[in-house]
């Protein structure tokens, strides 16, 4: 599709040195999740908002923990979400750059969250600011929320708040610019054995807690190994994966608890609660109760997969304002990340594209994560079209 005069007027507003600037200052906001530290990002993205004469609305969500809504006003039809989280994960070790530093070399932006998802934030308002006093049929909205890398809060208070309608949504997360229709979900079970303690001199006296644990990890890969057999045909299979395993209090103790924590990856369509309920019966299979054994199984964490189908007209318009703004002509593609995505398009019935500058493949949580300015730039125009060609 050719440009038009209109539309590259937009485009020539997006100013390269403010896009810099505003994503050094949003990596130099300190702050990781877990604990929950995204009060100094949420700042620096409100004040950069309000200097660009968009409108700004906090709602919290626990103490210091705020929402962002960043409105450019339009008409009275349903409007375009741009959905991104305020929140990182934690530094980890590696870094040979300063994690807070927003260093540019070589074309590139160095720091924790540069990828995911800050340059991601960066691109939007900058997309929002050159879309001032352009004629829209309705609002264009950056939601920039908490807790997206932990358990959601963010995302679930802002669903259960929103005011308007949406023609579609696009998640602003890293993809390396390309176009994503579907995105696998996440949930978290928590399985708590309870024994008994005992010396370790007469274990047969207590109820092995660990041993119980490890009874349930091998029915976990058990189940893993015949979800592989029956993979999505745009996301590849459910998963499972067992990622800590915590109990015992000496060598010498026979263990009375024992927690495992493992990750369940979601398919469109999939319940959490069915997922939790098929363990609860493949757990109750191995009749640990007869080791003298007890079993608590918990869902501390759930965000829903979604897919929106290719001919979608969102879909549509996104991938050609994406390759009219430079990008890199990669195909539509299914997503192996979850994202607060899923909520709006189960909770709200809005049709979702992921696109965002970064990789979540190589950049994403690792040591001296980066974005390129360049793809900053491309995500920016490609927000900024689709805007004006949804609600124009």
């Amino acid at each position: 599709m050719t440009i038009s005069a209109a539309e590259q007027a937009v485009l020539d507003r997006i100013d390269e040195k403010r896009l810099i600037e505003l994503t050094q200052n949003l990596l130099r906001a300190e702050g990781q999740n877990p604990p929950g530290e995204e009060a100094a990002t949420v700042t620096a993205l409100s004040d950069a908002a309000v200097e660009l004469g968009l409108d700004v609305v906090g709602s919290a969500v626990q103490p210091g923990r705020d929402n962002l809504c960043i409105t450019l006003a339009g008409g009275n039809g349903p409007g375009l979400l741009l959905l991104g989280h305020t929140d990182v994960v934690p530094i980890g070790d590696g870094w040979t750059k300063d994690p807070f530093g927003g260093s540019v070399e070589n074309g590139r932006i160095y720091g924790r969250g540069a990828s995911d998802m800050k340059g991601g934030l960066a691109a939007a308002l900058v997309a929002l600011a050159a879309l001032r006093g352009v004629p829209l049929s309705g609002p264009v909205e950056l939601a920039a929320l908490v807790d997206e890398e932990e358990t959601g809060k963010g995302i679930r208070s802002y669903v259960g708040s929103v005011d308007r309608s949406f023609l579609g949504c696009i998640t602003a997360e890293p993809t390396d610019l390309q176009t994503i229709t579907g995105a696998r979900g996440d949930s978290y079970l928590r399985v708590s054995v309870h024994g008994r303690a005992c010396h370790a001199g007469n274990p047969d006296d207590g109820a092995n807690a660990i041993y119980g644990a490890a009874a349930v990890v091998a029915e976990i890969e058990r189940l893993h190994a015949e979800l592989a057999a029956k993979p999505h045909p745009l996301l590849g299979p459910a998963t499972w994966s067992v990622g800590q395993i915590n109990g015992g209090t000496g060598g010498s103790i026979v263990p009375a608890d024992c927690v495992v924590i493992a990750d369940r990856r979601l398919l469109p369509g999939e319940s959490p609660e069915i997922v939790l309920d098929d363990l609860r019966s493949r757990v109750a299979g191995l009749r640990l109760e007869d080791r003298g054994l007890s079993v608590d199984l918990e869902l501390p964490m759930e965000m829903p997969a979604f897919e929106t189908p290719a001919d979608a007209e969102l879909v549509r318009i996104t991938d050609t304002a994406l390759a009219d703004a430079g990008g890199p002509g990669l195909p539509l593609a299914g997503w192996t990340a979850a994202c607060d995505g899923g909520f709006i398009a189960r909770d709200l019935g809005v049709p979702v594209v992921v696109l965002g500058p970064g990789s979540v493949t190589t950049q994403a949580h690792r040591a001296d994560e980066s974005v390129a300015i360049d793809e900053l730039l491309t995500a920016a125009r490609a927000y900024a079209l689709t805007a004006l060609r949804l609600l124009g």
